[in-house]
């Protein structure tokens, strides 16, 4: 865990990145130090109570802060490519051919046990 003596060891020209997990650093800290300057800057995708709801949010206010939502793996084409392949795969499931299916036994074991 990163601490509110941690970040006050980091240089004002300092950039502290949260795209992982916000119990990475110490409750409160991340907005104390940025308010005292070290580090300088910060930018997150993650938050300590999300989802974020209310501009009233500490690190919003901030000039220092980029937030962004926790999104960052998406792209257009990804996205729609994997929209595709659910869509696909709901049609096939209700058509009763389901396709990727990962414990098929199972399947069959509850067709057999339905005669």
């Amino acid at each position: 865990m990163v601490t509110a003596a941690d970040l006050a060891l980091m240089k004002p020209t300092a950039v502290m990145v949260n795209t992982s997990r916000a119990g990475l650093i110490a409750p409160g800290a991340l907005e104390a130090a940025l308010r005292a300057g070290r580090p300088g800057l910060a930018a997150v995708d993650v938050f300590e109570e999300e989802p974020v709801l209310s501009a009233q949010h500490p690190l919003l206010a901030l000039d220092n802060c980029v937030c962004v939502p926790h999104l960052g793996y998406v792209e257009r084409d990804g996205l729609e490519q994997m929209f595709s392949t659910i869509f696909d795969q709901i049609l096939a499931y209700a058509g009763g051919k389901p396709i990727n299916v990962m414990n098929p036994e199972m399947r069959q074991a509850s067709a057999r046990a339905k005669v």
